[in-house]
């Protein structure tokens, strides 16, 4: 892929009022490798404050989505929209600030430079910034387990939500993608499908508002639940074929 290209900063947000403005502001003031134009879309996924009426007044581009998806049918939305416009990329960056603007070349630099089809912002390979608890960890170090052991694959952040997509993968995730938490499932369905997938260092920060839709106490249930995802998509991806999820 040439070093120029169309990004689509694709931001899932759901009440996130206390954010969305800085993180818009921040964006517009970071300098991007020479050739790479960067346009955030936001995903408005039903909020209930006032996200809304700030693309409004700001007039930010957004997708306003009529009925409430969850991360995973937000995040899709955004694909969609970026593949349909001709975007070369789309990069996945959370609503809550998580994600540092001034660290998206890092992730770019892997798909413009024809590396991977898939690159990960990672918080673990440096250990650098926030790291998350303890708990959070232990069930990010067992999805690494999972997907080694199902597809070969390793991935030492399979929960980050900091990721970017070339054209090849946006095909992939217009015709499907998992929902409610699917970063660690899409591994699987990216591995299954022939992607190449990498890991670049990235510095991440703490939420800078909002509430986590992960709790402490539902963190078990979290692991149980996307363990099933996985392993059902898993079985579903390679012994029923791969073209019936599309």
């Amino acid at each position: 892929m040439s070093k120029a290209a169309k990004v689509a900063l694709v931001i899932p947000c759901f009440n996130e009022e206390d954010v969305v403005l800085s993180l818009y502001a921040e964006i517009s003031r970071t300098l991007f490798p020479e050739g790479i134009t960067v346009t955030p879309v936001f995903v408005n996924d039903c909020s209930t404050d006032n996200t809304r009426q700030i693309f409004i007044d700001h007039r930010m581009t957004f997708i306003d989505l009529p009925v409430n998806l969850g991360i995973g049918g937000a995040v899709q939305a955004g694909y969609k929209y970026a593949f349909r416009n001709g975007y070369d990329i789309a990069v996945q960056m959370d609503g809550d600030g998580q994600h540092p603007p001034s660290e998206l070349h890092k992730i770019l630099k892997l798909i413009t430079g024809g590396e991977a089809d898939v690159a990960i912002g990672s918080r673990y390979l440096t250990k650098e910034g926030f790291q998350s608890s303890s708990l959070r960890r232990t069930g990010i170090s067992y999805f690494r387990w999972l997907n080694k052991k199902l597809v070969g694959v390793t991935v030492y952040d399979s929960t980050s939500g900091y990721r970017a997509l070339n054209r090849r993968a946006l095909e992939l995730v217009s015709g499907y993608y998992p929902d409610e938490y699917p970063e660690p499932e899409a591994i699987i369905l990216y591995a299954l499908h022939g992607l190449h997938i990498r890991e670049t260092p990235v510095i991440m920060r703490e939420r800078q508002g909002g509430k986590s839709s992960i709790r402490t106490y539902k963190t078990v249930y979290y692991m149980f639940k996307v363990t099933l995802g996985i392993i059902f998509l898993y079985i579903r991806l390679k012994f029923n074929g791969k073209r019936h999820l599309l």
